[in-house]
């Protein structure tokens, strides 16, 4: 009798510090799924979406000249988004469409060619597009890694940018900038046109730099447009 109520209490005390301990683990796996999804939930929440301000934004490339000279040109019509944590510094879309019969290097008769099949085709071709497909961080530098469709043609091209910060402007406005650069060759994307100069150069240059100066503006969401007609 008194082993039987020995190994009874025993079997009680045991199976009471085994309960114990599985509603520890079950307490703890509980909370660190509350704590991921509200983490998850709470970065989602905080992506928003941003557009481009076409007023204070360059969208610009610089090419060689016979070989001795630079000759700087911008686009003038462009549009764009993007989704990103302006306070954590974390993008999530990056999408820009640009139309190329707004092309200009200050130079009438230049443009027209450039306008021309020898180079933009933009008859055939009105817009080039860009879509970022990754990036890397570090601080507020970044790698930014997307797809430029350019003469129907769709290339890999890396843009090395600075993330410049944010403010509000005095119209409850906030604003972010961007500046990046990057190269490509202009061939890759079937831009063959060019002369070869009694020197042995190339009037034009292969390689192109891209050059850009962005600023966005917040979206304001319905609650925020509400609140400000009020």
């Amino acid at each position: 009798m008194n082993e039987d109520h020995t190994t009874g209490m025993s079997s009680i005390f045991t199976g009471g510090y085994m309960m114990r301990k599985v509603s520890k683990v079950c307490c703890a796996i509980g909370t660190v799924l509350i704590v991921g999804f509200g983490f998850v939930t709470a970065s989602v929440a905080e992506m928003a979406k941003w557009k481009l301000d076409h007023d204070h934004s360059r969208v610009g490339f610089q090419v060689a000249h016979m070989v001795v000279s630079k000759t700087n040109g911008r686009f003038t019509e462009y549009s764009g988004i993007v989704e990103m944590d302006a306070e954590e510094k974390e993008f999530k879309t990056i999408e820009a469409v640009i139309q190329t019969a707004s092309v200009t290097t200050d130079h009438q008769k230049r443009d027209e060619h450039l306008r021309s099949p020898d180079f933009f085709d933009v008859q055939k071709f009105p817009t080039m597009t860009y879509t970022m497909k990754s990036y890397k961080k570090t601080g507020d530098d970044y790698t930014a890694v997307g797809d430029l469709t350019l003469l129907g043609v769709t290339k890999e091209i890396t843009l090395v940018g600075t993330f410049n910060g944010v403010a509000q402007d005095p119209w409850g406005n906030t604003r972010a900038g961007f500046t990046a650069s990057g190269t490509l060759n202009r061939k890759d994307f079937g831009m063959k046109f060019s002369k070869l100069l009694d020197s042995g150069g190339m009037l034009v240059g292969d390689e192109v730099n891209i050059i850009l100066e962005i600023e966005v503006i917040k979206e304001k969401t319905v609650e925020k447009v509400k609140q400000e007609k009020e």
